[in-house]
C-alpha cells in the first residue's frame, strides 16, 4: 500500500478532469471516475491511477465500497445544455440538475466518512456561470448557483474540511466545442484558458499551508 494521499477525480477521463489528475499525479493516487471506456482506460494507464466507472447520476453505496481512503475528492464532471427558458424542457432542467448537483451531493455523501478520517479536501469545479447567469445559460447557471450553495453549506457543516469553489472562465476543452456549437459561434481557443492553466489553480488550493483555506478560487482568461 501507498503512504501517499489519494484523489478521487469525477470526469477524469478527458478535459479538465484529465489536466487535473495529471497535475495531481506527482503527489497523488489517483482514482479517475468516468462513464469507461477507452479514454479512461488510456489516462488510467498513462498515470498508473485506479479507474472508477459508474454512473453518477446512479451511484450508491455499492459503488463506494472498497475504494479506501480518500483524502481529495474533486468534482469535475459536468453537463451543458443551452437554450431560453421558454424553450428548455423540464427533462433538460431534470439532467442537468442531476449531474451537476445531485451526483455531486450524493458521492460526497458516500465519501464522507474518508474524508472526514483524512481531514481531507473537497473542491468543487463550478463556472463563471455560477456568478453571473446570462440568457439561454438558464439551467447551466442554475445548477452552478445551486452547486455553490451546497459547498457553502458543506465547508460550514464540516469545519474538518477543506472545501473550495473554482469558477473558471472558458476553458479549451471538448465540452467547450459542444458549447460553441450550440451557440453557432467559431472555436476560438486562443481566447480561452488552458485547461493546464485551471488545473494549477485546482493544485494551489490543494496545497496551501496547513492554516490556510482556499475558500473560492476565480480563474478567467487573460
Amino acid at each position: 500500500m501507498s503512504d501517499r494521499p489519494v484523489a478521487l477525480i469525477t470526469g477524469g477521463s478527458r478535459g479538465l478532469g484529465a489536466a487535473v489528475a495529471r497535475a495531481l499525479a506527482p503527489a497523488y493516487d489517483l482514482i479517475l471516475g468516468g462513464r469507461g471506456g477507452g479514454k479512461l482506460d488510456e489516462i488510467c494507464k498513462e498515470l498508473d491511477a485506479r479507474p472508477f466507472p459508474v454512473e453518477l447520476t446512479e451511484i450508491t453505496q455499492r459503488d463506494v465500497e472498497g475504494l479506501g481512503r480518500i483524502d481529495l475528492l474533486v468534482h469535475s464532471a459536468g453537463v451543458v445544455t443551452l437554450g431560453a427558458v421558454g424553450e428548455t424542457p423540464i427533462r433538460v432542467w431534470r439532467e442537468t440538475f442531476e449531474v451537476n448537483v445531485f451526483a455531486v451531493a450524493e458521492l460526497t455523501r458516500l465519501l464522507l466518512p474518508s474524508l472526514r478520517a483524512a481531514k481531507g479536501q473537497v473542491v468543487l469545479v463550478n463556472s463563471g456561470a455560477g456568478r453571473n447567469a446570462n440568457p439561454d445559460w438558464g439551467s447551466y447557471a442554475a445548477s452552478k448557483w445551486a452547486l455553490r450553495a451546497y459547498a457553502d453549506v458543506l465547508r460550514q457543516e464540516e469545519p474538518e474540511l477543506r472545501v473550495t469553489t473554482v469558477y473558471p472562465g472558458r476553458i479549451d476543452t471538448d465540452m467547450q466545442r459542444g458549447v460553441r456549437r450550440q451557440e453557432g459561434g467559431d472555436y476560438e481557443p486562443h481566447r480561452y484558458l488552458k485547461a493546464e492553466s485551471v488545473a494549477k489553480a485546482v493544485v494551489a488550493a490543494v496545497t496551501a499551508p496547513a492554516d490556510a483555506h482556499l475558500t473560492e478560487v476565480v480563474v478567467r482568461p487573460r
